[in-house]
């Protein structure tokens, strides 16, 4: 892929303020930061989108190929991102011929940040089969153990989503922000600016609710097992079973409930039932 011209405007994730505990003892916290950054695609203002800034570029082109405005990423040449304005310019070789029709079509979605989908994603047909990935219960366990290695904002501030691309237990790639979307967008666009197409990822780990849009958001990246600590939505369900998505909710401890798992979830570290354990709903 022909080299892209980046800004790298990364900013810390965190930042110190001064607070009063229970005691009335002043003491400094960290917290999450929260930035405007608004994306312009070719001079067209498209959306304005609150980030930690850890990793704009990233998150800048991972939406717009999530959103399906960029469809190719040889036809990106320059992301540029200027925090004294608050904006990043995204320049391309070309537009989608039925971009004003995609930008007039907009899904508001449950998701926390800009929750958003342009041009009746949710509706999509034309993605590519997905692979048939077996989940084995005991490689689910050893990745949620590793994963309690990551979540490192969220452990001194709080108040972000955390997302993963993972081959079987192990972590390849794991992002936090304000909201799952912008975390799952960044890894999208990591996935492009690496030429990392065909990423070894097969399993795709988020703190947020598996709904419709990051069932789709997953797909479109070719990974076929989605895992949360979690929920899941009704058209969560729905797309993933027409996409072909084995989705593992509530997954924390030994604990998770399997959706559309027949035949793709090997049960091989069935933990031992204790008294007064509830059952799982």
């Amino acid at each position: 892929m022909q080299e892209i011209s980046l800004s790298r405007a990364r900013l810390p994730a965190t930042l110190e303020i001064e607070v009063l505990d229970e005691f009335g003892a002043a003491k400094r916290q960290a917290i999450a930061a929260e930035r405007a950054l608004t994306v312009y695609l070719n001079k067209r203002e498209i959306v304005t989108l609150m980030t930690l800034g850890a990793d704009p570029e990233a998150l800048v082109i991972g939406y717009l190929r999530n959103q399906g405005l960029l469809v190719d990423q040889r036809d990106l040449q320059a992301v540029h991102v200027d925090w004294e304005v608050e904006a990043a310019a995204v320049v391309t070789r070309h537009l989608p011929e039925d971009l004003e029709e995609r930008l007039g079509q907009r899904t508001v979605t449950t998701g926390c940040g800009q929750g958003t989908v342009f041009g009746r994603l949710l509706e999509a047909t034309s993605l590519r089969p997905l692979p048939a990935t077996v989940m084995r219960q005991s490689v689910l366990y050893r990745l949620l153990d590793n994963l309690g290695a990551y979540n490192e904002t969220y452990r001194s501030a709080g108040a972000v989503h955390g997302c993963a691309l993972c081959r079987q237990e192990g972590v390849l790639d794991f992002v936090e922000d304000v909201g799952r979307h912008n975390a799952v967008d960044t890894l999208a666009g990591r996935q492009w600016l690496a030429a990392a197409e065909s990423t070894d990822a097969d399993i795709f780990y988020t703190t947020g609710r598996l709904t419709s849009e990051m069932v789709l958001k997953v797909a479109q990246m070719g990974i076929g097992i989605l895992v949360s600590r979690s929920g899941v939505t009704q058209k969560g369900v729905e797309l993933a079973e027409r996409f072909g998505v084995l989705l593992i909710a509530r997954a924390k401890g030994r604990h998770f409930q399997a959706i559309h798992g027949a035949g793709r979830l090997e049960l091989d570290a069935v933990p031992t039932r204790r008294p007064g354990d509830r059952a799982q709903a």
